[in-house]
C-alpha cells in the first residue's frame, strides 16, 4: 500500500507540473497577443558610401612654438613672467645666478693681464735680439729661443682672449629671452630652482595659426599625400575646421609601424588652443571592395561590449541583430558583418522595443 500510495503522489506531482506549464504557456500566449503594437520607423537597406575616410586622432599645437632652456647651471633668481602673458621679441623672461660666472670672469681677466704682460716682455725681447743679431752680437740659435718664447706668450694672449669671449657668451644663457611675439604657454620652474643645462625652463608660442599632429597605420599611410585637403574635427567644441597636410614621414622606425603626418588648419578659431584633441579625416577615391555601408548612429544598440540593431521579421515582430561596426563618418556608422545591405532595420521606435515585440512600420 505504501508503493502504491507513493506513486499516486507521483502522479500527482507531474500532472500538477503539466498543468501550471500549460496555464503559463497560456498567460504568456495571451500576454504576447494582448502586448501593444509599437509604431516604428524602418530604413530600407544601408546605404552604400562611394567615398571613403581614413580617420586618426592628433593633438593640435601652435605652428610656430619653443621651449626654452639654458646653457649654464645655476639657481633660478627671477622669473619675470606667468603664464598666460604676452611678450615681445627680445623681452626678459627668466634670469639665473650669475655669481659663478662673475668669478671666473675675474679669473679670466687677471690671466689676461698676465698674458699681456708676458708678451709685452717678450715682444720687447724679440725686438732687442733681432737688432743684435743684425749687428751680429747675437747668435741664430738665441733669435730663436727669442723668437718661440715671442709665439708662445702670443698664443697664451689670444687663449686668455678666447676664454673671456666664452665667459661672455655664458653670461646671455643666464637671461632667458623671447625668441619671437607671442604667449607664454607653460612653466617648467620655479625661482630658487636650480637650472640645468637643456632643462626646459619656459614654453612660448605665437598663437593664431595651429597644427595637428596625427598618426597613421602603415596600411593606410600610401593614401595619404602631401598637399591633401582634409577635414579636422575640433573634438571639445566639436567644429570642423579644414586643414591642408603639409608633412608625411616615410619613416616608422620609432614609432611602432605608424607615420607622422602633420596637418596644418586653414582656418582660425580663437577657441582653438593647444593641447586639444582633434579628428583628422583624410579622404581618398574608393573601390568597389572598399565602398563602406552605412546606417545612423541612432539606430544602433548598445548592450555591454556589443553593438547591435533591430531588424524586422516575417511576423511583424522586432529582431535584435548583433553586428561587427567600423569607422564613424559623422552620423553614420560603417557596418563590417552582421548586417546585409538589402536589410530592413528599425531607425526609431514609440516605443521601448525587445525580441518578439510586435510593430507596425510608419
Amino acid at each position: 500500500m505504501n508503493i502504491r500510495n507513493r506513486n499516486m503522489q507521483k502522479v500527482y506531482i507531474i500532472l500538477l507540473i503539466l498543468l501550471s506549464w500549460s496555464c503559463g504557456n497560456k498567460d504568456k500566449k495571451e500576454q504576447q497577443i494582448n502586448a501593444p503594437v509599437i509604431p516604428v520607423k524602418v530604413s530600407m537597406g544601408a546605404e552604400i558610401d562611394g567615398a571613403a575616410m581614413i580617420s586618426t586622432s592628433g593633438t593640435i599645437e601652435a605652428v610656430k612654438s619653443a621651449n626654452l632652456s639654458t646653457r649654464i647651471m645655476g639657481q633660478v633668481d627671477k622669473i619675470y613672467v606667468t603664464i598666460g602673458d604676452k611678450v615681445k621679441k627680445g623681452q626678459l623672461l627668466l634670469s639665473i645666478n650669475d655669481m659663478d660666472l662673475s668669478a671666473k670672469l675675474a679669473q679670466v681677466n687677471a690671466g689676461i693681464a698676465e698674458a699681456t704682460a708676458s708678451y709685452n716682455n717678450a715682444s720687447k725681447d724679440l725686438k732687442r735680439f733681432t737688432v743684435l743679431f743684425e749687428e751680429k752680437s747675437a747668435t741664430q740659435k738665441e733669435l730663436d729661443d727669442i723668437t718661440a718664447q715671442y709665439t708662445m706668450a702670443e698664443a697664451r694672449l689670444e687663449a686668455a682672449r678666447q676664454m673671456k669671449n666664452e665667459v661672455n657668451a655664458q653670461f646671455s644663457y643666464s637671461d632667458l629671452r623671447a625668441p619671437f611675439d607671442g604667449v607664454v604657454t607653460n612653466k617648467f620652474i620655479n625661482p630658487g630652482d636650480m637650472a640645468n643645462p637643456g632643462m626646459p625652463l619656459l614654453e612660448v608660442e605665437a598663437p593664431g595659426k595651429y597644427q595637428v599632429l596625427t598618426l597613421v597605420s602603415e596600411s593606410e599611410i600610401t593614401k595619404v599625400k602631401q598637399g591633401m585637403e582634409v577635414t579636422v574635427n575640433i573634438n571639445s567644441i566639436n567644429e570642423n575646421v579644414s586643414g591642408e597636410v603639409i608633412e608625411v614621414s616615410s619613416s616608422s622606425k620609432n614609432t611602432g609601424g605608424q607615420y607622422h603626418v602633420k596637418v596644418v588648419l586653414k582656418d582660425t578659431i580663437t577657441s582653438v588652443l593647444s593641447g586639444m584633441y582633434a579628428t583628422v579625416k583624410f579622404p581618398f577615391e574608393a573601390t568597389n571592395d572598399s565602398k563602406a555601408a552605412l546606417i545612423p548612429l541612432e539606430a544602433v544598440v548598445h548592450k555591454g561590449q556589443l553593438s547591435g540593431v533591430y531588424t524586422v521579421s516575417e511576423g511583424n515582430t522586432a529582431l535584435l541583430r548583433w553586428l561587427r561596426l567600423g569607422r564613424t563618418y559623422g552620423d553614420k556608422v560603417e557596418v563590417l558583418s552582421g548586417l546585409a545591405a538589402d536589410e530592413s532595420f528599425i531607425i526609431s521606435s514609440e516605443g521601448k522595443l525587445y525580441n518578439g515585440a510586435h510593430i507596425s512600420i510608419k
